[in-house]
């Protein structure tokens, strides 16, 4: 692992994986300061404030919406990087960040709760492209794939937990600095507009996109720190011609192929299994979940901070195990975990009454959910998906996957404010039965993919 290989991917993961956990996370803190904005802006315009159902309505709308323009974002990936290559679309999407920002910092300044909105889900589009990371070469055999392959999923966490000390009392959690919070976006985005261009594009781009050999051998020795780098090159060159002759399958195709029905199946279930596990629930509502909790108020900015920084040990954990334990281990062990924490939740906030201290195993339970997803459901199911198909089928399976990711995200986002009014402390449970469902799927169906090859881990499947 050569340094500029290593600045490249924690640049890129800088200001693409860290700007989408900052953002799942930045609608916590200031929630109610964001209400009382809409609340107050409602007034002025129709001389009557909005009742808490309607307001609850709109601001669900404002948290979820950032999963809708994610999975437009998702959709158009492809499209940029075939035309900019990764660096262009990199930098375009940047772009589109601090458009968003600006709408967010000034939404209160103009009295529009739509900018809000409209910003929030432009920060969605560029969270959509949030796998956009350049496609460099390293031996398939060692560690290197799994540890880059997660290295997004530790910046995701990094991300929560700086919106989660950004949104500190101290800092910028009061009224007035809202809009700031919800603007420091512009800031990652804009040092990675600023150093990108440091870096060469991406080697495999230059090589099989544009056909330049001499680029994509300039930019080979300067990530790998070797002249020699020729049968990499032989390598991509083989891709190139194998890829020439392989026509691409779409998604269409990808779901009526019988011969890869249960790779595909895998890919749904895990993907809808990482949204619909609730852990977006906690990460947009953790200020009200520890408040229904009981938690005093004074306590739970610290409280939630404290979470922030166990879902990153967690995320390293992960990162520096996988090679070692396998992806199936992590991906079993991290539902399971979630699973039970969810239906902890449940069981300590029937019991708090009762029982005043189950309101910590509340917070012990919110932690092991975090914990559980940040080890392997957090990045785990993207490197699988990567593994599951050939090239020709690969693009085809990340729209299927991505495509129930971002829904998933936004059915969740939208709808659990009112589940957890009309359900109450039993919402957790739903949360539980899919947790364990996708870790018994994953048991019964989906093989170890760690140093296997396609060939190998299709006779699994059939």
């Amino acid at each position: 692992l050569t340094f500029p290989l290593l600045s490249v991917t924690l640049l890129v993961s800088f200001g693409s994986s860290m700007l989408y956990g900052y953002n799942l996370a930045v609608v916590n803190s200031p929630a109610e300061h964001i209400k009382a904005f809409y609340n107050a802006t409602w007034s002025q315009r129709y001389g009557q404030g909005l009742g808490p159902a309607p307001l609850t309505l709109l601001y669900a709308l404002t948290v979820s919406i950032f999963a809708l323009g994610g999975l437009g974002g998702s959709l158009l990936v492809g499209l940029l990087v075939e035309r900019y290559g990764r660096n262009g679309a990199l930098s375009r999407s940047a772009l589109l960040v601090l458009l968003a920002g600006g709408f967010m910092g000034f939404s209160r300044e103009l009295g529009s709760p739509e900018m809000v909105i409209i910003g929030r889900s432009i920060t969605g589009i560029h969270s959509g492209g949030c796998s956009l990371r350049c496609a460099l070469p390293f031996p398939h055999g060692s560690n290197l794939r799994g540890f880059l392959g997660l290295m997004p999923s530790i910046f995701i966490c990094l991300g929560v937990f700086s919106a989660q000390v950004l949104g500190l009392p101290e800092l910028l959690g009061k009224d007035r600095f809202w809009p700031l919070f919800l603007s420091v976006v512009v800031v990652p985005a804009s040092l990675q507009l600023l150093l990108l261009h440091c870096f060469p594009e991406s080697p495999r781009y230059l090589l099989i996109e544009r056909n330049d050999v001499c680029g994509a051998t300039k930019a080979l020795q300067r990530f790998l720190g070797s002249s020699d780098v020729q049968d990499v090159i032989e390598e991509m060159q083989e891709e190139q011609r194998s890829l020439s002759s392989m026509e691409m399958a779409s998604v269409w195709q990808l779901l009526r192929e019988r011969s890869l029905r249960w790779q595909t199946l895998s890919v749904a279930v895990l993907n809808a299994g990482m949204q619909l596990s609730g852990i977006d629930a906690i990460w947009f509502y953790t200020n009200t979940i520890f408040e229904n909790a009981g938690i005093p108020l004074s306590q739970i900015p610290y409280t939630t901070m404290g979470t922030g920084a166990i879902e990153v040990v967690a995320g390293l954990i992960g990162c520096f195990t996988i090679e070692r334990v396998g992806r199936r281990p992590l991906i079993i062990t991290g539902f399971c975990a979630m699973g039970v924490c969810s239906a902890g939740i449940t069981i300590s906030l029937l019991l708090q009454a009762a029982l005043p201290w189950m309101r910590y195993v509340s917070v012990a339970c919110v932690v092991g959910i975090i914990a559980g997803f940040c080890m392997g459901p957090a990045g785990v199911p993207f490197l699988v998906t990567a593994e599951l198909f050939m090239q020709s089928h690969r693009p085809a399976a990340y729209i299927v996957g991505g495509s129930l990711n971002w829904l998933c995200n936004f059915t969740i986002g939208f709808i659990f404010p009112f589940l957890q009014m009309s359900a109450g402390a039993f919402c957790y449970l739903v949360f539980c039965g899919v947790c364990l469902l996708v870790a018994l799927y994953v048991y019964l169906i989906i093989p170890e993919t760690k140093n296997k090859t396609f060939m190998e881990i299709s006779h699994i499947f059939a």
